[in-house]
């Protein structure tokens, strides 16, 4: 049995398939999830567990390069917004219109992860990355300036409430 971090089999089988550049997107309970799309239902009851809760046990298993929310997160639900920018520390937060998420987001996600959030504008798209310091630190491998911030990334030490 495993002693801790992600203990649902389906989705730490997809944090270890994903690969560079493609998408994860945590998801409210009411977010339409495409009928064919990779889907891992976590939802239990509302808020239970919660999109925070659930992208702080991911971003424990998961290098990613680019967040992005809905605008309207940002302007409507800033309590939302400021504890989702205050995990995410590999990257600023983007922001983008609600609308422009659940028209053009849908089809390229490789794995939906649903939560039993009743938040607003909840939804948080997740980008994969690369442990750009590890790829980077071979002797005679040279860092090229668009991954030097990425390169320097020191690894924070993050506790789960």
């Amino acid at each position: 049995m495993k002693k801790n971090g992600i203990l649902n089999k389906d989705l730490s089988e997809a944090i270890a398939a994903i690969g560079h550049g493609q998408i994860m997107m945590i998801v409210d309970a009411g977010f339409p999830i495409p009928e064919n799309a990779k889907r891992i239902d976590l939802a239990i009851a509302r808020d239970f567990p919660d999109n925070v809760t659930v992208l702080k046990y991911i971003l424990g298993d998961f290098i990613y390069e680019r967040c992005i929310v809905a605008e309207e997160q940002k302007l409507y639900n800033p309590r939302l917004f400021g504890k989702i920018t205050e995990i995410i520390d590999r990257c600023p937060v983007e922001t983008i219109p609600h609308s422009e998420i659940i028209e053009n987001y849908p089809d390229k996600v490789k794995v939906f992860v649903r939560t039993g959030s009743f938040e607003p504008w909840g939804n948080i798209i997740l980008y994969s990355g690369i442990d750009a310091p590890v790829w980077f630190q071979k002797e005679g491998v040279i860092t090229p300036d668009y991954y030097k911030e990425r390169a320097s990334y020191k690894e924070k030490t993050s506790e789960i409430d």
